[in-house]
């Protein structure tokens, strides 16, 4: 039976270590000729299944209701699922491969595990199998956030388990892009110089050293957009009358994931473009994925400090400090 999406076990075809926090794991399977979504790749994300007890995989059912078929497999068979982006595809046909790049760190001074996907990401050799979710061109996978409409000012915040989704988005954009992308990453050494994008883009990267998380990439976003505003101020100061937006209320502190055409709290979104709205930050468009506490401070002070219409941003708790995230 052909599924809408391909869920298949692959192979790894090279696996090596590009820095202290990252994993390049290139993965190969013959339904693979088919992978991909109908357009850019982006923030496209997928299913990694890792082996259960035993270093066995589930054998799930290929029928639609692949995540019931899942959860129908004895829990201790079933292995472990967990979130990923697809990094890049190369390859074709039979040879098409998916690059995933995957976050880890050593585990705790005791060698107790920390975490399904770290540990099999350390360990990993060439002929090491997982179980893959992924889309099938020609089909509805959904699984891409970015959707900045015509916005002409793009600000892309990061941690380490989103740099790389946005490599993705920053290959794909178009050559006009303008905009700023701040990449917060354990220390100096994870730093990828090819995370690149167009000129109009820049990257810049925010190592931590040692520091506390998000603090950094905070206050270099709040400066950002402080700039931004005194242009704007400058611009009203030549021109006739232009009222700055009106904040709008934000009913979304507990929410872990929210974009301009989809809400975390099931309410109805208007699909409207980032243009959309006067003031200072007309034209902007925000994404932001990472630590969930992280994503929802960084947008709440952006939604209810600053104004910034909601419609502007798209968050993404990718996962939670101290929390083993599942699925």
């Amino acid at each position: 039976m052909s599924l809408p999406t391909i869920l298949d076990v692959a192979e790894v075809r090279a696996v090596r270590r590009v820095s202290p926090s990252f994993v390049r794991v290139e993965l190969g399977a013959d339904s693979f000729a088919e992978l991909g979504p109908d357009g850019p790749i982006l923030d496209q994300r997928i299913k990694l299944v890792f082996p259960g007890v035993g270093g066995r995989l589930p054998v799930i059912e290929p029928t639609e209701d692949w995540y019931g078929a899942w959860l129908a497999v004895p829990e201790d068979e079933r292995g472990s699922m967990r979130t990923y982006t697809i990094r890049d595809i190369v390859g074709e046909g039979v040879d098409t491969r998916m690059v995933v790049d995957i976050v880890v760190h050593d585990p705790g001074e005791h060698g107790e595990s920390s975490g399904p996907g770290n540990d099999w990401a350390r360990a990993a050799t060439v002929g090491d199998r997982v179980l893959v979710l992924a889309p099938r061109r020609g089909h509805v996978y959904g699984g891409i956030e970015w959707q900045p409409g015509d916005a002409t000012d793009l600000l892309i915040v990061a941690d380490e388990t989103a740099v790389p989704a946005v490599y993705g988005v920053l290959r794909d954009l178009p050559a006009g892009a303008h905009g700023t992308a701040y990449l917060e990453v354990p220390g100096t050494d994870d730093v990828l110089d090819d995370v690149v994008g167009p000129a109009g883009v820049e990257v810049v990267w925010l190592p931590r050293d040692g520091a506390e998380r998000g603090a950094a990439i905070v206050d270099r976003v709040l400066e950002r957009l402080d700039r931004t505003a005194d242009a704007h101020a400058a611009r009203l100061a030549h021109e006739a009358g232009v009222d700055d937006a009106e904040p709008v209320e934000d009913d979304g502190e507990d929410l872990v994931w929210e974009t301009p055409v989809f809400s975390g709290a099931g309410e109805e979104v208007a699909d409207a473009t980032a243009t959309a709205v006067d003031g200072p930050y007309a034209g902007l468009y925000a994404w932001i994925a990472g630590e969930s506490r992280l994503v929802t401070g960084l947008r709440r002070r952006l939604v209810k400090d600053l104004g910034i219409d909601r419609r502007q941003v798209a968050f993404m708790g990718y996962w939670r400090e101290g929390v083993a995230m599942k699925g």
